[in-house]
């Protein structure tokens, strides 16, 4: 019984030692690839329409009486406002015109820094559309204006794209799947494979313009860290 007993316990010490033999074999070889890892930049590009564009004409008239003055700017506006009107802003945009903004000069004089005029005066017409194309073209033919009498003081084209949030999860796919590509080229060189995804960041999102005005340029760049193992 005694001999039986001394088998037992000499089975579980083998056990034992081989269980903790393996244990700390596991231990070293995460040890030793613990700090194997690889951090890359995925980056996705992707150039869209621009889906919204405020277009913003100013003009402005300087002298010293107002009356005249408020007169000939609200003549320059409906000539604007025909323009539009003959080259089909119907259903296209909408148009807003602004207020009035008067300025005294002589009130910011002081010295012998005297203005030329009492008064300057200016007022705005503002196009909003969806149809960034159309306005972009449109724009293009204000020179007509000039033979119609009307010179613009400003004119400003604002192009936005709101589609943003649902291209963003298409984008992040793309820069991912490029970070993946750039690990994996670098885990071949090294005679290793990814394993898994240690860290990886929202990605950092751009909207920039493109080389057409009514065109933009989406870009994200996403930081992934993978492990990677024999």
């Amino acid at each position: 019984m005694q001999k039986y007993e001394k088998v037992v316990a000499a089975a579980i010490v083998a056990v034992g030692l081989s269980v903790l033999g393996l244990c700390i074999k596991g231990g070293i070889d995460n040890f030793t690839n613990k700090d194997r890892r690889v951090t890359v930049k995925g980056l996705a590009e992707k150039e869209v329409d621009a889906d919204k564009v405020t277009w913003r004409m100013s003009l402005q008239e300087s002298g010293d009486e107002l009356k005249p003055l408020f007169s000939r700017i609200n003549t320059q506006i409906e000539v604007i406002q025909q323009f539009l009107k003959d080259k089909g802003i119907k259903g296209k945009g909408t148009v807003t015109v602004g207020t009035f903004n008067v300025t005294d000069n002589l009130a910011n004089a002081w010295g012998n820094n005297q203005p030329r005029y009492h008064y300057s005066v200016s007022r705005s017409v503002s196009v909003t559309s969806m149809d960034t194309k159309f306005v972009s073209k449109l724009r293009a033919s204000t020179d007509e204006l000039i033979d119609l009498g009307v010179i613009l003081d400003s004119d400003y084209a604002n192009y936005e794209y709101t589609q943003f949030q649902q291209l963003k999860p298409e984008m992040m796919a793309e820069a991912i799947a490029n970070a993946e590509k750039t690990a994996s080229q670098f885990a071949e060189n090294s005679h290793s494979t990814i394993n898994k995804i240690v860290e990886a960041g929202q990605g950092e999102f751009s909207i920039d313009d493109a080389d057409d005005a009514y065109k933009k340029k989406v870009r994200v760049v996403s930081t992934i860290t993978y492990s990677l193992k024999d």
